[in-house]
């Protein structure tokens, strides 16, 4: 049956494309009609809806949520991230963290803000208080809190608020590091001897529990902290000798910036793997950058009344990344950001550097394959859902942007995407 209804898409597509073929092809997949499956299909060039299937539906995006916490970046950010504000009293220094996740991150080489603080030459406070938001998003679950992909959010993150776990010569290590009488506390428990070592922290504190047998070569796991005052100033005193304490201290009108990272880096790294916790401190930046409330609703809140009444459906936007199945959004939709996201760079080499490329990089490197790249886009995964939205150059040379989205399957998750891209492959080909 598969089989036969490829056979079919080739004889259709051995002359160009039919708008209507595309729609023949979506109805007739028995892989993509067993569960709830929206396309929208756009020229960019022509400024007009080719084909649509149910895109007018809502679906859940998943990390097709980025695509909005990208473009709220655009919008409001500056081409360089605040790595925190400050003022100087005496031979002080105050400061107030904004959201910026790149603070003692491996991830980024380039510590500007630390560099600063360390070459001050004052006694450094951080003031605390600013984040009101809660450290989870909403809809967010708490199965997941032992997992990478779901830090807290803080007001001033730390290491990408994860501690990094790995085996080397001399035993397991950790950055950052466990010291004795510190905030994060690991414990061996003998007589847990799993089939697969791993480490789990409490759910509601930094006591870490580790198995009895030792960790394998090349071990390696990356587990949330709980963020709190108390840890934060352990931490910063690893990092800044002169650290001296949080105190409470409100933040005058007027106070100076000390800029990270460019904001392009950001964005990258947070399209390129699905980083949801660079994600959601975008948001939280955009806050402390235009003094706003530090708190996602607030900054979805005004992205949708500010720059996104123009889409064809309201968007139920809840959190930056896409953790949330609360979020709710149409393809046509997705195509009309995508739209708005590409008009906004007016450069469509520094946008599609910035997003997984087919073939190439990110999390379409195993996808879509081919002598030079031509499908430009965020995927979305949650578990019995699967979107793909973004940019499509076809071999004709034509600029399309396409949304595939495909929610409450219970196939696996290779099958909806291998059927997604032998779809959007002919289209790549054909149209």
């Amino acid at each position: 049956m598969i089989i036969l209804f490829f056979l079919t898409i080739e004889a259709a597509f051995s002359k160009p494309i039919p708008r209507r073929k595309i729609l023949k092809m979506l109805r007739s997949s028995e892989i993509l009609n067993d569960h709830f499956t929206g396309f929208a299909l756009y020229d960019l060039s022509k400024r007009k809806m080719i084909s649509g299937l149910n895109d007018d539906k809502y679906f859940t995006p998943a990390s097709n949520t980025k695509l909005f916490t990208f473009y709220a970046g655009l919008k409001l950010l500056k081409d360089s991230i605040a790595g925190l504000q400050y003022v100087e009293r005496g031979d002080s220094l105050i400061f107030w963290g904004t959201a910026d996740p790149s603070f003692l991150d491996p991830q980024f080489k380039e510590q500007r803000v630390l560099q600063k603080l360390n070459t001050s030459g004052k006694k450094i406070y951080r003031a605390k208080g600013t984040f009101t938001g809660d450290f989870y998003g909403v809809g967010w679950t708490y199965d997941d809190y032992n997992e990478y992909y779901q830090p807290e959010m803080s007001d001033l993150p730390l290491y990408g608020n994860v501690v990094r776990f790995s085996k080397n010569a001399s035993g397991l290590q950790s950055y950052p590091t466990f010291s004795a009488g510190g905030q994060l506390i690991m414990q061996t428990d003998p007589s847990e001897s799993p089939g697969r070592f791993r480490i789990k922290r409490e759910i509601f504190s930094n006591i870490f529990h580790q198995p009895g047998s030792s960790a394998p070569a090349g071990f390696n796991q990356v587990i949330p902290f709980k963020v709190s005052d108390d840890l934060l100033g352990d931490l910063l005193k690893q990092s800044i000798p002169s650290f001296s304490g949080n105190i409470s201290f409100s933040k005058p009108a007027q106070t100076q910036t000390w800029n990270s990272i460019s904001a392009d880096t950001l964005y990258k790294k947070m399209l390129l793997p699905s980083d949801n916790f660079i994600a959601e401190q975008i948001l939280l930046n955009i806050a402390a950058s235009r003094g706003m409330e530090m708190k996602t609703a607030v900054v979805i809140d005004y992205v949708k009344k500010n720059f996104l009444t123009d889409l064809p459906d309201k968007a139920v936007w809840v959190d930056g990344s896409g953790l949330s199945r609360q979020n709710l959004f149409t393809p046509r939709s997705m195509v009309r950001l995508c739209e708005k996201i590409y008009d906004e760079f007016g450069d469509q080499e520094r946008l599609f550097d910035l997003l997984p490329q087919g073939g190439k990089n990110g999390t379409l490197k195993n996808l879509f394959k081919a002598d030079k790249p031509y499908v430009f886009a965020k995927t979305g995964s949650l578990s019995n859902n699967h979107n793909l939205s973004g940019y499509l150059i076809t071999a004709s040379g034509k600029k399309l942007i396409f949304a595939f989205m495909n929610n409450n399957f219970t196939r696996p998750t290779a099958e909806i995407r291998s059927e997604m891209e032998k779809l959007i492959t002919q289209i790549y080909k054909n149209y």
